[in-house]
């Protein structure tokens, strides 16, 4: 357990110096959360660590085993493309060092479930950071204490630009569904852990997908590249108890691309609708009970640790450093792990599965 006294120190694999998600998004998180800070990095070669170890002023490494036995480093952040993960996390683990992994977690469930197993007693943390989120928690406490009564079904229409629209060149990865980062994963993969999270875990699940668009420009070059990712995808199931859920997601939206959350229960109806990404973007929500048309609601004080960051791409983030912290900090478990990632998994893969065969799958 790291010395009470001291702040957390966080090793980044993945940050680098000409920016990227590490640098526009984990860095300023960090910088936003009392009691932990970067303390060093790994780079992918001599030459980009060393630039990224001046550019934030920190030790600098040329790989993950290093980074590892850094005595300042308590927490191992792996911000880097999925089919890179294994290969990265593993080692720490083995190590003893926490980690912190991007989501997905892994290319398929089978590579997840073997990231956890070499956890042992390590702790591991996925980057799930929606979870942390003051409005979805705030949601989940509204549903559970009783606020639309008994749910009786919810229902989700979401949008992602990507998938179908134009690509850049170091995207194109994102369009082969067996390199694990795909809409199904991302998009997907981040919306119904929300949902999860609000109105529970699926039972069942029956699924449809298909793959509309086979070929996607390629930025604005003149060719196209191949996409074997879905980028319709449509499920439905049923929630313990007996409500019953479903979603259409729906990739290369020319334009409303978003996402809606409907909860109907006994009492009432919740409606949520936000951005593309909701685990990363504000969402309004509107409620009703007894009657009447619904109206904007908003959370009471004491879910928001950190309201000046609201609406920006890391307010999600930085509440979910806060919550590794503590967990590392006081021995809590809040912040979802990598057993909470293959519980992600499982479902994904059960819709892959699904609409393989045309059959509902248990979970």
């Amino acid at each position: 357990m790291p010395d009470l006294r001291e702040p957390i120190g966080v090793g980044i694999v993945g940050l680098s110096a000409t920016g990227g998600w590490a640098a526009g998004a984990h860095l300023p998180a960090l910088d936003a959360v009392d009691g932990i800070e970067l303390r060093a990095l790994a780079g992918s070669s001599e030459a980009s660590a060393r630039a990224a170890g001046a550019a934030y002023g920190v030790p600098a490494y040329t790989s993950v085993e290093q980074l590892a036995a850094d005595e300042d480093v308590d927490l191992v952040v792996v911000a880097v493309k999925v089919p890179r993960h294994r290969e990265l996390v593993v080692p720490v683990l083995k190590a003893g060092v926490p980690v912190l992994s991007e989501w997905p977690l892994a290319v398929d469930l089978r590579e997840a479930e073997e990231m956890e197993r070499a956890a042992g007693t390590t702790r591991t943390f996925v980057g799930l950071q929606g979870r942390s989120s003051p409005t979805f928690r705030w949601l989940t406490d509204l549903v559970s204490g009783g606020y639309v009564g008994e749910v009786l079904s919810a229902t989700v229409v979401a949008s992602s630009t990507e998938w179908g629209t134009p690509v850049s060149p170091d995207m194109v990865y994102t369009l082969d569904r067996t390199l694990g980062a795909t809409m199904l994963t991302i998009a997907f993969g981040h919306a119904i852990d929300l949902v999860s999270m609000v109105v529970g875990e699926l039972q069942d699940v029956v699924a449809t997908t298909a793959t509309r668009r086979r070929h996607v420009p390629l930025g604005r070059t003149g060719q196209v590249v191949a996409m074997t990712a879905e980028d319709q995808i449509a499920i439905s199931g049923t929630l313990a108890g007996g409500a019953v859920l479903s979603v259409h997601h729906r990739g290369g939206a020319a334009s409303g691309a978003g996402f809606s959350l409907l909860v109907d229960g006994t009492e009432g109806r919740l409606e949520v609708t936000g951005a593309e990404f909701p685990h990363l973007g504000p969402v309004t929500v509107r409620g009703t009970r007894g009657g009447g048309r619904p109206t904007e609601i908003t959370p009471p004080g004491g879910y928001d640790d950190y309201p000046a960051l609201a609406g920006t791409l890391i307010h999600t983030l930085a509440h979910a450093y806060a919550a590794i912290r503590d967990d590392l900090v006081h021995g809590t478990a809040v912040a979802p792990d990598f057993t909470h990632a293959v519980r992600r998994h499982r479902l994904l893969d059960a819709i892959a599965r699904s609409a393989a065969t045309g059959r509902r799958t248990t979970l």
